[in-house]
């Protein structure tokens, strides 16, 4: 069974395995993406927490966008 390789750069980096893998399964793999989700959608997946909504918060902020409301 291959490794999971962490991204170098982007906001999928910035995240635990699980977070990301959920992410990822869910077809989430961009910021513009991210952006159509709410807190609360993505706190829904199995394997994102509490822990990783900062990370997300900011890399949209960053980018000019936020969760949907």
């Amino acid at each position: 069974m291959a490794a999971v390789s962490r991204p170098a750069k982007g906001f999928l980096a910035l995240l635990s395995n699980p977070a990301r893998s959920a992410l990822e399964h869910a077809g989430i793999t961009t910021l513009a993406r991210l952006a159509k989700y709410s807190e609360k959608e993505i706190l829904a997946l199995h394997g994102v927490g509490p822990a990783s909504l900062p990370a997300l918060r900011k890399a949209l902020k960053d980018a000019g966008l936020a969760f949907r409301k």
